[in-house]
C-alpha cells in the first residue's frame, strides 16, 4: 500500500522529469507541505532523490564507503559554525577554490551576498550553494561523475584546473590527525585536492571537530599542508602542538 510518503517522492520524481533539480521550497509548495517533512522524506532509506545544497536531485546512488546523502544531515550546526570562520576569509575579487564534502556549502552560505568572487569547484553540491551567490563568477571544472560523493574526476587537468592558481583554497576532510595528517573516504577526490594544494596560495582546512584524530583510507597530505584549520572547537592539545610548531593557524568558536 502506497503510503503518504511513496505519494510525496513519487510527485518530486514526476516533477525531476521536467528538470535537473528542484529548490526545496519550491517543492515544499508543490506538494503543501513544510520543509521539514521533505527533509524528513529524504532523509529516510533509500529515497530515489536526495537533497544536495538547497536543492532536491535525482539521486544515482552507488556503493561506497562514504555517501554524500548520508552525511549532509550530521552535525549541521558544527558545520555550520566552522564555516562561518572560514567564510571571513574570503576577499572581493578573489579566486576560491571550494572542495567537495557537506561543510562546504555552508562555508558558500556564510558569504556576504554582496562579495564579488570567482569560484572553482568540482562537486555538483558545492556548484549549487555557488548558484545563490549573485556576485559569484562560478567554475565548475567537468569530467567523469561519481555520484557518492558528488564530484566530477577531471579526465584532463590541462583543459581547465592547470590554466588557474587561486588564491585561496578550502578543504574538507574526514579525518585529520597529527601524524597520518588530512584523509578522506575517496580516492577519486584526491586529484583535485592535490591540484588545489599545488597551486592555490592559502590552505584552509575546514572540518567539525569529529574529524580529529581520525585516520581515513585516502591521504590528502601532512597537516603543515594547510595555512589554517577551521573548526566549531578546540582540537586536542595533540594537534595544537602541531599547529604551535608548524605555525599553522587555527580558528574555532572559543579561540
Amino acid at each position: 500500500m502506497e503510503t503518504k510518503r511513496d505519494e510525496r517522492l513519487g510527485l518530486l520524481l514526476q516533477a525531476l522529469k521536467r528538470t535537473d533539480k528542484l529548490h526545496l521550497k519550491e517543492a515544499a509548495a508543490l506538494l503543501g507541505v513544510s520543509e521539514m517533512t521533505i527533509r524528513r522524506d529524504l532523509g529516510a532509506r533509500n529515497a530515489p532523490v536526495v537533497l544536495l545544497g538547497g536543492y532536491i536531485v535525482l539521486e544515482p546512488r552507488t556503493a561506497s564507503h562514504y555517501l554524500l546523502s548520508d552525511q549532509k544531515t550530521r552535525l549541521v550546526d558544527e558545520k555550520r559554525l566552522a564555516a562561518q570562520y572560514a567564510a571571513k576569509l574570503v576577499q572581493a575579487h578573489q579566486l576560491v577554490f571550494f572542495d567537495c564534502g557537506t561543510t562546504t556549502p555552508w562555508i558558500i552560505d556564510a558569504i556576504p551576498q554582496d562579495l564579488p568572487f570567482t569560484a572553482i569547484c568540482y562537486s555538483l553540491n558545492t556548484f549549487m550553494a555557488l548558484q545563490e551567490k549573485p556576485l559569484c563568477r562560478a567554475i565548475l571544472c567537468g569530467g567523469e561523475f561519481h555520484a557518492s560523493n558528488a564530484i566530477f574526476k577531471p579526465l584532463n587537468f590541462n583543459e581547465t584546473l592547470n590554466n588557474l592558481c587561486p588564491d585561496l583554497a578550502f578543504y574538507s576532510a574526514a579525518g585529520v590527525h597529527p601524524v597520518q595528517g588530512a584523509t578522506c573516504f575517496n580516492l577519486e577526490e584526491l586529484p583535485v585536492k592535490h591540484w588545489a594544494m599545488a597551486h592555490a596560495q592559502y590552505h584552509v582546512l575546514v572540518v567539525d571537530h569529529s574529524k580529529f584524530d581520525k585516520v581515513r583510507p585516502a591521504r590528502m597530505g601532512d597537516l603543515d599542508a594547510f595555512d589554517a584549520i577551521v573548526s566549531d572547537r578546540r582540537p586536542d592539545e595533540a594537534l595544537c602542538a602541531l599547529a604551535k610548531a608548524k605555525q599553522i593557524t587555527l580558528m574555532y568558536s572559543d579561540a
